[in-house]
């Protein structure tokens, strides 16, 4: 059985971890100081390295695997589960200084459960870590997150994402074009886990272990660059029909819009930066296919056009309506029709 990028490549020491450098350095300073305390909260979304990190930090605290016990909250999230969680920790460890308790979804927990775990947060034993982790921290109550020392996980950047698609996809012996990493790092959504898993179903598809930019918009279901590129010069032109005609297109094609719209804004931006800071015009051509760089540098090129600061704040506004949208296209024809009148 194939295993997945993400456990293969998962971090196994603090020097591995990527994107998250201000906690990894407290948390190296604590145990090089001793000062451990009985309960860590781990706060971000999903995929950040939230569970990697707490196995990571359990074993430079000198836990053994057989004193490390992860606990996923949404399946045992009762009061019973606490119950035999808090008779569990009064046990000392096998062959440790500690017994670490890895909590992850803690917020899945119900009310009865929190108060139990409460008691345990209050009291524990010398030889007892928990580590709780959520992506709701506002789930949880108070009373526990006062009791922990709370770090807050950052999303990763496009950049290290990209740098971790070209890494993985080298380390399988496939060669991937820039442009091809830097699509699959924005459809990853700041999520190492997301991405990697883009970057598998795409691998296990390539027939001659060289990654395209058209690979990865026909296996992870990305809009083609020139529905993109045809709403960009729909709005340059004021073409509200082909701009129209383009969003119908990307519906058509079960494209997600919030996608396409990211697309649109990213490739917008770079004709921005193309007129005015020509200084970047290297480091934007690594970012998209020879192809693509040409439309973008053909637009900037142009002394009148359309795609300017004003049309970019207007799409930038749209952004959060496609998410409340109930039907998630609207935004875009309404933010296209302001533009082209």
């Amino acid at each position: 059985m194939e295993i997945a990028l993400y456990r293969k490549y998962r971090p196994q020491n603090f020097k591995d971890v990527l994107g998250q450098e201000h906690i990894v350095k407290v948390l190296e300073g604590s145990i090089e100081l001793g000062n451990i305390s009985h309960a860590y909260l781990f706060a971000g979304s999903r995929g950040t390295g939230k569970t990697s990190i707490a196995r990571i930090f359990a074993k430079a605290i000198g836990s053994s695997d057989n004193d490390i016990y992860e606990i996923d909250a949404a399946s045992n999230r009762g009061i019973d589960d606490i119950r035999e969680l808090r008779e569990a920790v009064s046990s000392l460890p096998f062959q440790s200084p500690y017994k670490v308790y890895i909590v992850d979804e803690v917020h899945m927990l119900t009310k009865e459960a929190f108060n139990a775990l409460l008691k345990t947060l209050e009291e524990p034993p010398k030889h007892i870590v928990f580590i709780l982790a959520t992506t709701e921290i506002d789930k949880l109550p108070e009373t526990v997150v006062s009791r922990c020392q709370v770090f807050s996980f950052k999303k990763p950047s496009h950049k290290i994402l990209k740098e971790l698609v070209l890494n993985v996809a080298k380390k399988e012996g496939f060669k991937i074009e820039p442009s091809s990493a830097d699509l699959i790092a924005l459809l990853g959504e700041g999520s190492f886990r997301d991405t990697q898993g883009i970057l598998q179903k795409i691998l296990s598809f390539s027939k001659d272990k060289k990654i395209s930019v058209e690979e990865v918009e026909q296996v992870a279901g990305a809009p083609r660059g020139s529905l993109v590129n045809d709403f960009i010069k729909s709005i340059d032109g004021k073409d509200l029909p082909a701009g129209l005609e383009a969003v119908k297109s990307a519906v058509s094609n079960d494209i997600d819009m919030l996608v396409y719209l990211k697309m649109i804004l990213r490739k917008m931006r770079a004709v921005l930066l193309l007129k005015y800071a020509k200084n970047m015009e290297d480091s934007i051509k690594e970012e998209y296919s020879e192809e693509d760089f040409n439309f973008l540098k053909e637009m900037s090129a142009k002394k009148d056009s359309n795609i300017n600061s004003i049309t970019l704040l207007e799409m930038l506004g749209v952004y959060d309506s496609v998410v409340r949208a109930h039907i998630p296209e609207l935004p875009l024809e309404l933010a296209l029709v302001k533009i082209c009148s």
